[in-house]
């Protein structure tokens, strides 16, 4: 049974098997997890050396009938460990019930690649470690520090809550078909950080940080001005700055002066 790559779904099933391997070995197990959740399977080249580890325990979501029908018909994967379902529309307590919590791996679509980490994000107080592959461009941009043009709107915001690492870059030639950009492997490990500082409410510091980037060209002042933010409410040292200037920490600050009193 053959598998077609959809381009649709964003599919571009991995071939290089020390690839795969490696992605595999970088789940660290963080605050003891050895619960995975693999995110689109495909053909099951990422979940085979998942499983070959033999120190986790793998459930998957893949929305391709066709891919579930290999992996289960394959002997992969059983029926009660893969979920033929959306992630972006699935609840993870069908998997992992009472808030249990989970590691995210995968070789992720990349149509939706954003919307996966938006996801980590929503889960983050349940997802102790994220290692997957991405389009190069996203990986470096999730990991990126500030000064960077690619530090943005998700650098800031998962940076809030994990430590990132960018492992390694992936040729084009190691899938099936071959993608039209580079890919990136990144390594996302949950801080420290159980609340924002100041009290905020990550809706709020999400709205900031998103007014700030959204014109990224213009100073803090216009951007925010922009975004309904009060000038007079922006901290003096940051109105003449841009947003890709300010380091995750000075983002909590300046959100912080941006909701007022308390």
């Amino acid at each position: 049974m053959k598998v077609r790559a959809k381009k649709h779904l964003g599919q571009h099933f991995l071939r290089d098997l020390n690839v795969a391997r490696r992605i595999a070995q970088a789940v660290t197990k963080h605050r003891g997890c050895t619960e995975v959740l693999e995110v689109g399977p495909g053909t099951g080249a990422l979940t085979r050396p998942l499983l070959e580890r033999g120190d986790l325990t793998l459930k998957a979501v893949e929305l391709d009938e066709e891919s579930v029908d290999y992996l289960t018909s394959q002997g992969v994967l059983s029926d009660d460990q893969i979920f033929g379902v959306d992630l972006l529309r699935w609840d993870p307590n069908e998997a992992y019930p009472d808030g249990a919590p989970f590691v995210v791996a995968g070789n992720f679509p990349y149509n939706i690649s954003s919307q996966i980490l938006f996801r980590v994000l929503e889960w983050r107080d349940r997802v102790p470690e994220c290692v997957g592959m991405f389009q190069k461009e996203v990986a470096e941009r999730v990991a990126e520090g500030p000064g960077s043009k690619t530090y943005g709107i998700l650098s800031v915001l998962l940076q809030s809550y994990y430590d990132i690492d960018y492992l390694f870059t992936v040729h084009e030639q190691a899938f099936d078909p071959p993608p039209k950009v580079k890919s990136g492997v990144i390594r996302l490990v949950r801080n420290s950080m159980s609340e924002l500082p100041h009290g905020m409410s990550f809706a709020h510091f999400k709205r900031v940080v998103k007014g700030a980037f959204n014109q990224r060209r213009k100073t803090l002042r216009n951007a925010l001005k922009s975004a309904g933010f009060e000038e007079a409410q922006i901290p003096e040292a940051y109105l003449a700055k841009r947003a890709e200037q300010l380091s995750v920490d000075e983002f909590h600050e300046l959100a912080a002066a941006l909701q007022g009193p308390q």
